[in-house]
Formats: C-alpha cells, structure tokens, sequence
C-alpha cells in the first residue's frame, strides 16, 4: 500500500492507459452488436450461426490474439491497437449474444401494441425496444467493462501499457509491494467503473424503480 501511495503519479498514467484500452473496444463492440443484434434476433438460423461463431471467438485466449493479430493486420507487436482489436473481437462476441437477449426481455404486449400503432421495424426497435431492453443491456455491458479491464493486464506480457505493468515490473524486481499495488489499482478501477455503469443504468430507466416507490408508498 505504501509503494501505491509514494507512486501514485506513475499508477495514475498506467490508469489512463488502461482505460484507453478497455473503454475503446468496449464502444467498438456497441456500436457492431447492437445493429447486428438487432436484426439478427428475429432471423433464427442466422441467429444460431451468429451465436457459434461469437462463442467460438471468445474462446481464443488473450495472449495468443495479442501475438496473431500483428502479423495479420500488419500492426508492430508492440502497437496498443492489438490489445484494443482484440479487446473489441471479444466484446463484441459478448455484446452480439446480449442484445438479442435484451431485445427478447420486452414484454410481447408492448411489442404488438407498437406494431399495431403503425410502428415500423426499425421505429419500433429504436424507439420501443431498444430503450425497453436497457436494464438486461446495461448488466451485459457492465460484465464486458469489467472483462475487458481485467484482461487489459494480460497486455503487459507482451510490453503494452497498462496497469499490468507493475505486474511484470514487480515480478521482474521482486517487489511484491508492486504486485499488490496492481491487484489493488486494477480491482478498484473495475468496481469504480462497474458502479458507474450501474448508476448510468438507474438513471436511463426510471421506470424500473416506480413499482418499489409506489409499494414503498402503499406500506407507508
């Protein structure tokens, strides 16, 4: 605990980067799943096959995304854009089986009430749905946030920046102190960040805590 205090500026720079690194990919899997869930859900087979294939993704392990992607995509090893490509393969292989499964949480009354209000498909999911289906969205985005901080760290194996760098950096010198300022500083970030999703979540969708205020209110 000493070594985080007396080092805290050199902590906060591998926070900043570690963010980087787990945030971008986090965007970049939203912005893929959620229009390709979104017309996939009611496409059974493409679904399935959609599915096998994202569970299948996240099944490679980190490390060897981290050494294969370079030689793929052209990237020097120790570019940070590895981690964010693999980072983004893996949350977008989450996000793609989340948002079917949130879109699937709307009660079916609402649905057919929307359609029979004139809405279009794409009205309907965008205005209807989508918004409907935030607080299942929400919990799957903040299991993805605390992943991919988590598996950030696996990034300093390979000389990309990070919080994982006082891993390696104290394994190298061993300085436990280090490891334990890491353990420290990774853990606090992800329950920082998950508590703010959770936040964000309360405050997107009121309407989740209007059956405990008027139950609250019928006790009273």
């Amino acid at each position: 605990m000493t070594w985080l205090v007396d080092n805290f500026g050199v902590v906060l720079g591998y926070t900043k980067t570690h963010l980087y690194l787990s945030l971008v990919p986090l965007l970049i899997g939203l912005i893929i799943a959620i229009p390709v869930g979104t017309v996939i859900r009611n496409a059974h087979w493409v679904r399935k096959v959609t599915m096998t294939v994202a569970s299948i993704a996240f099944t490679i392990p980190s490390l060897a995304l981290f050494v294969t992607i370079p030689a793929v995509v052209g990237l020097p090893v120790l570019d940070p854009l590895n981690v964010v490509i693999a980072l983004a393969v893996y949350s977008t292989a989450l996000l793609i089986r989340a948002v079917p499964e949130a879109l699937d949480s709307v009660p079916f009354a609402v649905v057919d009430s929307a359609e029979a209000m004139g809405y279009s498909s794409l009205r309907r999911a965008v205005a209807v749905e989508l918004p409907l289906s935030l607080p299942v969205l929400i919990a799957n985005i903040r299991v993805v946030a605390v992943t991919n901080i988590s598996l950030v760290s696996v990034g300093s194996v390979i000389g990309i920046g990070g919080l994982g760098q006082l891993f390696t950096q104290g394994y190298q010198r061993d300085y436990p102190d280090q490891i334990v300022a890491g353990i420290i500083s990774i853990v606090f970030l992800a329950l920082v960040f998950d508590a703010g999703l959770y936040l964000l979540g309360r405050k997107l969708t009121p309407w989740t805590r209007l059956g405990t205020v008027s139950t609250k209110k019928a006790r009273a």
